[in-house]
């Protein structure tokens, strides 16, 4: 048994903290059922479904901490975890920034677990691996596909009297369709928390259609060209911007964020101020638990509107150390975006590339976010609003903060990897060679 319900999960807890004898203590307790299906050469491959669960402890004496983990919770398994934490505590060395645990906190309540999407059954799987291959192989296409659906829940409690509990449900479906003379790939990826949201039919066409218009890709002279970028695209470079609203590292010097003398970009003006960023555990399109793994309650807050920077994460130690209030990284990144859609942005473009997506980026230099990567499974030429033919694939070097200050237009938005992103279309984005891979 996996998961268990807010009051199980806390009786757990209960029984386990009555055993500690440490100066603060905080244990965590998770579980998961999750199912999934693979599939390649127009054949599945594996099926499987896991069930798992733990419980882990932090115990504490002053600044030293020690971490053991169990997925036994009888009383006599719960006692000798906590001892084995209470033992590599008084072993460890002190950590100067140490934060002792919260106290009991206040949280929204989640709206991340939907039933539908944790009672998914072989079959549906099966269906979802059936409604890719077949339309696959009638149009002379090899599909290979991974779907991977769960059901998960998440606990803590500590010494101080916090106690936090979510539940939450997530689908994930990702195919790569090839055409069969090699000339041609397309790909597409969904993730939904509501599994009536997912058409896997509808996103395995996607990909198919990708797929043959990119046969016999010809090659263009690289340079700066006018791009849209689906989201997937966007969400590749966003995604590293996200994970950098980081005070620490701002007030260190350490990146984009960075200002002269220690200081920040809180306040100022960085990209086009149609760009507006923010998270929100309650989004109906990509809700998150609301705490994270401190037991901060989590809510809604901008990191940027209007283009400029609103608020940084600031660490609990971080904020100490400065005078400040917390300030948790966002679970979620939501962009604004507009009413344009794919079909619009294609019809406003008189000389463009479209891309699907982007893959191997590596960073060139954190303090201004310039990335290399290349673009794959999808690339096209087009001219007076039309797709003209596909084009060989491009090594690019671009920043998502210059991305963002050549914004041209901005689409619907799209979900994709727990984000939401708008299609875009950029001027002068940078592709500086060809590659010939499909």
């Amino acid at each position: 048994m996996a998961i268990y319900t807010k009051e199980e999960a806390k009786k757990i807890l209960e029984k386990a903290l009555s055993f500690s004898k440490a100066d603060t203590c905080e244990i965590n307790l998770t579980g998961s059922n999750s199912g999934n299906i693979r599939y390649a050469r127009n054949s599945v491959s594996t099926s499987g479904y896991s069930s798992n669960q733990t419980l882990v402890v932090q115990s504490s004496y002053g600044k030293k901490s020690g971490t053991a983990t169990i997925d036994e919770f009888d009383d006599a398994s719960l006692e000798k975890v906590v001892r084995r934490a209470e033992e590599l505590a008084k072993l460890s060395p002190e950590n100067p920034e140490f934060m002792e645990p919260l106290g009991p906190q206040t949280y929204d309540e989640s709206i991340s677990f939907n039933e539908a999407t944790s009672n998914v059954s072989p079959e549906y799987r099966a269906e979802v691996a059936k409604s890719s291959i077949d339309p696959a192989a009638a149009k002379d296409v090899t599909a290979a596909g991974y779907f991977n659906d769960s059901d998960s829940f998440s606990a803590m409690m500590n010494s101080k009297g916090l106690f936090a509990y979510n539940r939450s449900t997530n689908t994930d479906f990702t195919v790569t369709m090839r055409t069969n003379d090699g000339t041609g790939s397309g790909w597409v990826s969904r993730d939904f928390n509501d599994i009536s949201k997912f058409d896997a039919a509808e996103a395995s066409r996607v990909a198919i259609d990708k797929a043959v218009m990119s046969r016999e890709a010809k090659a263009i002279e690289p340079g700066k060209y006018t791009v849209i970028l689906e989201p997937a695209a966007a969400s590749d470079l966003l995604q590293n911007m996200f994970r950098s609203f980081d005070a620490r590292s701002a007030d260190e010097g350490r990146s984009f964020m960075s200002a002269p003398d220690g200081a920040n970009k809180l306040g100022q003006k960085i990209v086009d101020e149609r760009v507006t960023i923010w998270t929100d555990p309650l989004h109906p399109d990509v809700p998150t638990a609301t705490w994270n793994g401190e037991g901060q309650p989590l809510q809604k807050r901008m990191f940027i509107e209007n283009g400029v920077v609103k608020n940084l994460a600031y660490s609990r130690f971080w904020a100490d150390k400065k005078g400040l209030d917390p300030v948790p990284f966002p679970s979620n990144g939501i962009m604004a975006g507009g009413d344009a859609s794919l079909e619009d942005l294609i019809k406003s473009t008189k000389k463009g590339i479209l891309v699907t997506r982007l893959w191997y980026i590596r960073s060139v230099d954190p303090q201004t976010l310039l990335y290399t990567g290349l673009t794959r499974d999808g690339t096209f030429y087009i001219e007076n609003g039309q797709i003209k033919y596909p084009v060989k694939n491009f090594r690019f070097n671009e920043s998502p903060i210059i991305m963002l200050n050549n914004l041209e237009t901005l689409g619907k938005q799209v979900r994709i990897d727990g984000n939401l992103i708008p299609y875009m279309k950029i001027r002068d984005f940078t592709f500086t060679s060809l590659s010939d891979a499909v």
